[in-house]
């Protein structure tokens, strides 16, 4: 849907209703799509890194590698 910025001002609860049901409003300037209407996503929060740090345990041969598998996956045995 493409709406004038005139008829957005006025209809704006009904534009935001559609938006939220799915339909795409586009709102003109001077008959050129100027602004996009979407609905509000919550942003999220950033990430901390090491949140976990303490709590989570590796095995020693963790990194080894299993016993021929990567020799016997590139072909060699």
């Amino acid at each position: 849907m493409k709406v004038n910025m005139h008829e957005a001002k006025s209809n704006l609860s009904k534009l935001g209703e559609k938006v939220w049901q799915g339909e795409r409003v586009v709102i003109a300037k001077a008959g050129k799509p100027y602004l996009d209407l979407v609905p509000h996503k919550a942003q999220l929060k950033p990430r901390k890194p090491g949140r976990f740090k303490g709590q989570i345990k590796l095995a020693d041969d963790f990194n080894d590698e299993v016993k021929g598998g990567i020799s016997r996956f590139e072909g060699e045995e």
